[in-house]
């Protein structure tokens, strides 16, 4: 099926990436939007905007029968739901299936086969790839023998969930039930799910993930990325590829992968999440995200591939144009995510109106935004300004861009975390790369930033918190 018409089901900088790909492709751009995102770039740019409902996500982005309906009055071909809000909801998948409209990701199946952490679990292990020690938790009585068996420390996490929520840390076998209480109700609350799982918590992990494009038969791997400096579970620095990898160890993690690809069958593009066990010199399967990631832009960098065109590709019923054999890597990109948020309030939200913005420009570097100067930033979605992407001969090369670039960015009105970006590029350990998920998590410890006199201050390069 030839795509003519696709309906994109999300907002900001996604929504204006997804609708650059289609246009030069020559498919017909048709923005959903909220009300809150009516007058965006992404709206005053795309072919045709259909209102999806007023601002709040429940009643937009999040409401499947909105969505469906703005596609079918599009007279779409496709839904591109992007990244977060319905991008891995099978309801919407199936309602897709349903009425002849195609569903850019994966099956309703392989979204039901990753979507739920621990049938994820299960294809992991069944597929031969590590998992971290654990199990389910059927009932709370069993908590305490569980954990016995997996030791402590240990990690509950959200069966349903993702982004950190529901996920809590447990040092002490006194305070097991009442954190377990505390996880199944946050869960419960974000995803409507209460249900929670037991792993062994390894303290000295990095975030490695592996890239993957499939057809449903053909399953290649576009290289590793490290997220490992992450704030409450929320990535903040991606990087491909990760850095200092054992070579041989990158190599196992690539055919894990893979193989958990082919053993889904799958379709799309899927991220398969890995921690490394620095301690130890091996990796456990964490998760697999069945959706374009966020940091999708460092690895189109050394690969040069576009992403979103793989995935149009793939939703027409092609087959993939290339093979394993045909994938190089150029190169070393890393990519900072600009938040309206204040560093020195606990990273508070920062809505408002950005009366200024300066993106950098240069040889090796992008932006991915969806603003400018003038443009609201509004309260009910995530606190993204612009992902700051930059692309290097090497990884030096491309920290040194990457700290000019964040230099002449110049952002006013709302408040940023652009210097602390520039703090974490200081960093020896940071600049030697490697450094495990504990790692930002101390630097704010041994950083502790000066609240600003306002919460909407200047953010430019050596500037301000916020």
């Amino acid at each position: 099926m030839i795509l003519r018409r696709v309906l994109i089901a999300n907002r900001g900088e996604i929504a204006l990436r997804i609708l650059r790909t289609c246009q030069r492709l020559g498919i017909e751009s048709v923005l959903a939007a909220s009300d809150a995102d009516l007058a965006s770039v992404p709206a005053r740019l795309a072919d045709r905007v259909v209102r999806l409902g007023p601002s709040a996500p429940s009643a937009s982005y999040l409401d499947v029968d909105a969505v469906l309906t703005a596609a079918k009055t599009a007279g779409a071909d496709a839904i591109h739901p992007g990244y977060g809000f319905l991008s891995e909801n099978q309801r919407l998948a199936q309602a897709c299936a349903e009425a002849g409209i195609v569903f850019i990701g994966p099956t309703v199946e392989q979204l039901a086969a990753v979507g739920d952490k621990l049938e994820a679990r299960r294809h992991a292990i069944a597929a031969g790839l590590p998992v971290v020690p654990g199990g389910p938790l059927d009932n709370a009585g069993d908590a305490a023998q569980l954990a016995a068996e997996i030791g402590f420390p240990l990690l509950i996490k959200a069966v349903g969930g993702g982004g950190g929520r529901g996920m809590k840390q447990v040092h002490d076998p006194a305070a097991l039930a009442a954190t377990i209480d505390l996880a199944m109700a946050e869960a419960g609350a974000a995803f409507g799910d209460p249900r929670v799982y037991l792993e062994r918590f390894v303290a000295t992990g990095r975030h490695v993930e592996v890239q993957l494009l499939a057809d449903g038969e053909n399953v290649v791997h576009l290289g590793t990325r490290d997220c490992s400096v992450q704030r409450r579970y929320q990535k903040l620095i991606e990087e491909a590829p990760a850095p200092v990898l054992d070579p041989a160890l990158r190599e196992e993690m690539h055919r894990a992968a893979v193989t958990l690809g082919k053993h889904l069958e799958y379709r799309g593009l899927g991220t398969v999440e890995f921690l490394v066990d620095v301690d130890r010199g091996t990796f456990y399967f964490l998760e697999m995200n069945a959706r374009i990631q966020v940091e999708h832009p460092v690895t189109e960098a050394i690969t040069g591939l576009d992403l979103v065109a793989e995935q149009l590709a793939v939703a027409e019923g092609r087959s993939l144009s290339f093979g394993q054999a045909d994938v190089s890597f150029s190169g070393h990109a890393i990519e900072c995510r600009i938040n309206a948020e204040d560093w020195a309030r606990d990273f508070q939200p920062s809505p408002g109106t950005m009366t200024e913005a300066v993106w950098p420009l240069g040889e090796g570097i992008r932006i991915d935004t969806h603003l400018q100067a003038g443009a609201t930033v509004p309260p009910y979605y995530d606190s993204l300004l612009a992902k700051l992407i930059v692309h290097g001969r090497d990884r030096d090369e491309a920290l040194a861009r990457l700290r000019g670039a964040l230099a002449r960015c110049a952002i006013d009105g709302v408040s940023t975390n652009t210097a602390l970006h520039q703090a974490v590029l200081e960093e020896t350990d940071f600049v030697e790369g490697g450094v495990d998920t504990a790692w930002f998590t101390r630097f704010l410890r041994d950083h502790p930033a000066t609240p600003s006199t306002d919460t909407a201050g200047s953010a430019t390069g050596g500037g301000s918190h916020g």
